[in-house]
């Protein structure tokens, strides 16, 4: 992570070259519908929406080792942990405003597998949801959606998801398959891995023809997808070190317009 910073550090341009490369990103997303963008990159545009935003990146970190299961998982499965937040956003604003504690609902169209039920996890953290790092990446996500549908109010949620590989086991980022969310947009973000393998993000079209692949590996790597234009999923998790727990920490954020 060090290294990333530093290298973002050297990428620091004056503040209107933000826009920029905002607009780079937004014309990219437009075009394919999906984007992935590196950790160098990521940090660059936090850090010029805010100085502080990855100040405490190793506390938002930390964060995941205090999740709980999922209890949810209609295939049985005990390899996801999870918490949950719910925020919103007016038209063409670049912030988030925290809303109250609700539940996470997928109707069965979007998720066969868990959908259909109102599913109430754990409220993220406190220190996390108010945090610099949280809300940096809520006021890029609104600065960027909002240039492209800049008359949409959002409704955004958040995730916080842990994925561990057992011993002979593996685990399953997205146990119902490729699949679209039923939301506008989703921001999918690295923040940890420890000794897994695979993990690939997967990408098609609507006739479910694969467009991409590619692995989200160091920490703020960013996978951007247009959900109404695309499907995508990510291949199951298994442990490098046989002898050693293993676990991919990601971040997701979507952004579903409000009617």
């Amino acid at each position: 992570m060090d290294a990333v910073l530093e290298q973002a550090d050297h990428q620091l341009a004056p503040l209107h070259d933000q826009h920029t490369a905002l607009d780079v990103l937004g014309r990219q997303l437009a075009h394919q519908a999906f984007c992935f963008v590196p950790a160098a990159q990521v940090a660059t545009l936090l850090m010029q929406l805010s100085p502080a935003a990855l100040a405490e990146f190793g506390t938002f970190q930390r964060s995941w080792e205090r999740l709980a299961e999922d209890g949810y998982m209609a295939d049985g499965g005990r390899y996801r942990q999870r918490r949950h937040a719910t925020f919103s956003a007016a038209p063409s604003a670049h912030y988030a405003q925290l809303e109250s504690h609700q539940p996470h609902y997928q109707t069965l169209d979007y998720n066969p597998l868990n959908g259909g039920v109102a599913r109430h996890y754990l409220p993220i953290e406190d220190g996390i949801q108010h945090g610099a790092t949280l809300t940096t990446l809520l006021n890029l996500g609104c600065t960027l959606f909002g240039k492209l549908r800049p008359d949409a109010a959002w409704h955004i949620e958040v995730h916080q998801f842990r994925i561990e590989a057992g011993r002979g086991m593996e685990g399953r980022p997205t146990p119902e398959g490729v699949h679209r969310d039923g939301v506008n947009f989703v921001m999918m973000l690295m923040v940890k891995r420890h000794n897994v393998v695979n993990g690939a993000t997967t990408i098609y079209d609507l006739n479910k023809q694969r467009l991409d692949q590619f692995t989200l590996t160091e920490p703020l790597d960013l996978a951007i997808v247009d959900d109404e234009q695309i499907y995508h999923g990510v291949t199951p998790i298994v442990r490098l070190d046989p002898a050693h727990e293993a676990h991919r920490d990601v971040l997701v954020i979507t952004f579903r317009r409000r009617d």
